[in-house]
């Protein structure tokens, strides 16, 4: 087993050989983008009849994305969209700025030439993506997703361990349907790149002190960015509430 290198073409997505698996990954590709509703219930019906499918693998597909924590289940009442909330992105938050110091540390201390080399290059090609989409400026670009995706996992990916790589990147996936939520967050200014490119030259320096600094602060900007969205859509929730209280 060889450790310390990456599949810079590789989108996390896995095989999708099956029927089960091409469901699979349709669903949980529309939960991480928000495209579905929170909290909202997913009918096996219903899902048979979005994305084309018999009802056996589509089963298979919701019951592996509830053993993920993308969906929750009910007992004898079916599965529904796992919520979003500021305790548990603060919780999810503060896991992943643990398990990815311990990943990118070791990944420092374990470094190779060919590691430092697709990390070079994973920022390279991150640097020269277009962030927001050429369709839609308030949504970030599909293309650039993966390579954000990409560069963070090539940072951890000297670690040694397939095991803390799988971790972060499910950590991941749950911190991106909070990013998606909140469409990245217009409402405070950062150097996306900037933030990048000194968690890689202090990764390449060998500062590992230095390197964790940038990627907590790093994430815990994201946090704050998000934190911010969840917290204007309760405010308008409330207000819309008190609204259709009072016409009532």
């Amino acid at each position: 087993m060889t450790y310390g290198a990456a599949n810079l073409n590789d989108d996390g997505a896995g095989p999708k050989s099956t029927l089960a698996s091409t469901v699979y990954h349709q669903l949980r590709a529309d939960l991480l983008d928000g495209v579905l509703e929170a909290e909202s219930k997913l009918r096996v019906e219903w899902v048979v009849s979005k994305y084309g499918a018999g009802a056996s693998p589509v089963r298979e597909a919701l019951n592996r994305l509830a053993s993920e924590g993308l969906l929750g289940r009910h007992d004898q009442r079916g599965f529904f969209i796992m919520p979003v909330s500021a305790s548990e992105l603060e919780e999810l938050t503060r896991t992943r700025c643990w398990l990815e110091e311990r990943a990118l540390r070791e990944s420092i201390a374990h470094r190779t030439a060919e590691w430092e080399e697709q990390l070079v290059l994973a920022l390279h090609r991150l640097a020269r993506a277009s962030r927001l989409s050429p369709h839609n400026p308030s949504s970030l670009d599909p293309d650039w997703e993966k390579l954000h995706r990409t560069f963070h996992r090539v940072l951890i990916s000297a670690c040694r361990s397939h095991w803390l790589v799988g971790f972060c990147d499910q950590l991941s996936d749950h911190a991106h349907r909070y990013r998606q939520m909140a469409n990245d967050g217009e409402s405070i200014q950062r150097d996306d790149l900037g933030e990048h490119r000194l968690i890689a030259e202090r990764a390449l320096d060998g500062d590992a002190d230095g390197a964790v600094e940038a990627l907590v602060n790093h994430y815990q900007l994201t946090a704050a960015i998000c934190l911010e969205h969840l917290k204007q859509g309760e405010e308008s929730k409330a207000v819309t509430g008190k609204a259709e209280r009072a016409r009532r």
